[in-house]
């Protein structure tokens, strides 16, 4: 879990995204994304696999099972 939350504000960080918009991209409330991100509320898979679909990265990747954001197995 800490390697995803790391790994999801990273890439927010990266892409120039505030955690508002990432938030109205996956529907959900800037304060419930903020939790993701900090550790405190674990991340549903749904909202797992639509990071990667926003960021164009594997589940993988986000999960911390590759350290290649492309590589899916």
């Amino acid at each position: 879990m800490i390697i995803m939350r790391l790994r999801i504000r990273d890439i927010r960080e990266d892409n120039d995204l505030t955690q508002k918009q990432v938030s109205d991209y996956l529907h959900c409330d800037q304060s419930l994304y903020s939790k993701y991100e900090r550790g405190q509320r674990e991340i549903p898979l749904s909202l797992i696999i639509k990071l990667s679909e926003l960021y164009n990265i594997s589940v993988d990747y986000l999960v911390g099972k590759t350290d290649n954001p492309n590589i899916n197995y």
